[in-house]
């Protein structure tokens, strides 16, 4: 990867969106909780949550991931409150069409991830880009046996 991919990858508004990143932290005693880690990088994503009538009432996440990983975490934080599970799962589905095979960007919630296509010749960052849908996901079912 030369500099100017680099620079290209991390572009200003991808740096943006990885210093603020919504619903940072961690929740006291919630309904459902899951850590994924991206195995090719090792970046991390905790994600708390709590699910009220069938929807995400309570969210929270660590992210110990690199500006791409930060980057996604702020649009999924953002748009996670009130998102039931298929909402959750469609925008993973739709980010991960978009970086393999070049579809178009997830919907409103998730609309700001259209910034990610800078990422799909880099393969080896997908993982982390998906890693707050997957921790959502994994927390959404921990939660579903409460819920």
């Amino acid at each position: 990867m030369s500099d100017t991919d680099l620079i290209n990858l991390y572009s200003k508004r991808i740096l943006a969106m990885a210093a603020d990143i919504p619903h940072t932290g961690r929740l006291d005693s919630p309904m459902g909780s899951a850590k994924v880690r991206a195995p090719l990088c090792g970046s991390v994503v905790t994600v708390d949550l709590d699910v009220s009538d069938g929807r995400i009432s309570r969210f929270a996440q660590d992210v110990k991931a690199c500006a791409l990983g930060q980057a996604a975490a702020s649009v999924v934080g953002g748009g996670a409150l009130g998102a039931t599970r298929d909402d959750i799962a469609a925008g993973r589905a739709a980010l991960s069409d978009m970086l393999k095979s070049g579809g178009p960007a997830p919907q409103a919630p998730f609309d700001g991830l259209k910034v990610m296509e800078a990422a799909r010749d880099f393969s080896n960052r997908h993982a982390s880009i998906l890693l707050s849908f997957d921790a959502t996901l994994k927390a959404f079912d921990d939660a579903q046996p409460q819920a």
